[in-house]
C-alpha cells in the first residue's frame, strides 16, 4: 500500500483527466477479472477455500481480529514519526482516508495525494511539513518493501532451507538495498554530498539517453536538493522512529497472514521464514500500478509462492483471502468514514468562519 512522494502535479484538462480515469478503470476491471476468474482458480476452487475458512476455530478468529485491529492502529505511527506535532486522531483521519483513496480507486494515487495536502492544511500542517511527511513516509515505505524480501530469503538461508543460487540472489538484493540506503545517507549527510550524487546520476542518465539520440531533462540534482531541504531536519531527529514504525507497519500485515496460515489446515508445511518470503516477495507486486493496492495481483503471487513451499492449494488460497479481507477492506471502509468525517468537519469550520448576515 503506497503513498506518492511528490507534490501534486498541475491540474490536467478535464477531458484528459476523465479519459485517463476511464482507461485506468477498464484496465483495473480486466485485470481483476483475469486474476480472480482465471488465475486464482488455477490454484484451487473457491468453494474449497471457503470451506477451509469456515473451519477456523473461534479462538483463531479472535486472534485474527486482534491482529487486524493492531495492524490498523500501527498504520498511523509512520505518519506521526514523519510529522512532529500531529496527534493520533488527525493522523488517523489523514492516513486512513489516503489509504481508501489511493488503494481503493483506480489511478487514485494523485487524487489521494491532493486530499492529503488539503487535510493536513486543514489541521494546520501546510507547506513544508506536509511535503516532508508525505515524502518521508512514501520513501521509507518503499525501502522497507524492497528490503523485506531480502531479509526473508536470508532467514531461509539461516535455517538451511535454501539453494546456494537463491542465496546469491538474496545477497545481490542486499547489496542493492545497501546502495540505496547508502545513497540516502549521503543525501542527508550534507548538501554538497547530495549535490555530487545528483550530478553523478544526472550525468549517467544523460549518457544513456544520448545513446538513444535523446536529451535527458530530469534535473535530479535539483529534485534531490529540494527533497533534502524539506526533510533533512525531520530525518536527522527522527530517523530511528521513522524506520522502526515503517517496519512494524509491514510486519503487522505479515502477522495477519501468518495467523491465517496457522488457523487454516493444510499449511503446516510452510515455515515462518517461508511465509515471510511469500508475503514480502508477493507484495512487490504492489509496485505495479495495475490495480489499486495490488488487489488481485499481490494475492495471486503470495498464493503461488505458498503453494510452491508446500501449502495445500485450497488452504493457501483461503489464507490469502483471509489476509486480504482483514488488511484491505476494513481500512477502505474506515477511510470512507474518515473522509466523510473530515468533509463534515471542514464544512462546519467554513460555516463558522463565514461572515454572518446582517
Amino acid at each position: 500500500m503506497s503513498d506518492q512522494a511528490q507534490p501534486p502535479a498541475p491540474h490536467e484538462s478535464q477531458p484528459a483527466s476523465k479519459r485517463k480515469q476511464i482507461i485506468a478503470s477498464i484496465v483495473t476491471l480486466v485485470t481483476l477479472v483475469l486474476v480472480f476468474a482465471v488465475i486464482l482458480p488455477q490454484f484451487a476452487d473457491y468453494g474449497q477455500a471457503w470451506d477451509a475458512i469456515q473451519g477456523m476455530s473461534p479462538a483463531a478468529l479472535v486472534v485474527l481480529v486482534l491482529a487486524t485491529i493492531a495492524t490498523i492502529a500501527v498504520y498511523v505511527w509512520p505518519y506521526q514519526a514523519a510529522l512532529p506535532g500531529i496527534a493520533y486522531g488527525p493522523a488517523f483521519v489523514v492516513r486512513q482516508t489516503s489509504f481508501a483513496i489511493s488503494n481503493g480507486v483506480p489511478a487514485g494515487g494523485a487524487f489521494g495525494l491532493a486530499v492529503q495536502y488539503d487535510m493536513l492544511g486543514d489541521y494546520d500542517f501546510a507547506g513544508g511539513p506536509a511535503t516532508a511527511a508525505i515524502g518521508i513516509t512514501s520513501l521509507w515505505n518503499t525501502l522497507v518493501t524492497l528490503g523485506m524480501p531480502v531479509f526473508g530469503v536470508l532467514a531461509l538461508a539461516l535455517v538451511g532451507d535454501f539453494e546456494s543460487r537463491v542465496l546469491a540472489i538474496a545477497l545481490v538484493g542486499l547489496i542493492v538495498v545497501g546502495l540505496m540506503v547508502g545513497a540516502l545517507v549521503l543525501v542527508f549527510r550534507s548538501e554538497s554530498a547530495a549535490r555530487r550524487l545528483g550530478e553523478l546520476v544526472d550525468g549517467l542518465i544523460d549518457r544513456v539517453m544520448r545513446v538513444f539520440g535523446r536529451d535527458a531533462d530530469l534535473d535530479l540534482t535539483g529534485k534531490l536538493l529540494d527533497f533534502r531541504s524539506s526533510t533533512v531536519d525531520v530525518v536527522r531527529d527522527r530517523a530511528t522512529a521513522i524506520t522502526l514504525t515503517n517496519i512494524l507497519q509491514q510486519l503487522m500485515q505479515f502477522v495477519v497472514l501468518y495467523v491465517a496460515l496457522r488457523s487454516i489446515g493444510g499449511t503446516a508445511e510452510v515455515t515462518l521464514a517461508e511465509a515471510l518470503v511469500a508475503f514480502s516477495v508477493g507484495r512487490l507486486g504492489s509496485f505495479i500500478p495495475v490495480t489499486p493496492g495490488g488487489l488481485g495481483t499481490v494475492d495471486a503471487a503470495i498464493t503461488a509462492i505458498l503453494v510452491a513451499f508446500g501449502a495445500d492449494e485450497p488452504s493457501a488460497l483461503a489464507a490469502v483471502m483471509v489476509w486480504r479481507a482483514a488488511t484491505y477492506f476494513p481500512q477502505v471502509f474506515i477511510g470512507i468514514g474518515t473522509f466523510l468525517y473530515w468533509r463534515r468537519r471542514k464544512g462546519r469550520r467554513l460555516d463558522a468562519a463565514a461572515p454572518s448576515g446582517s
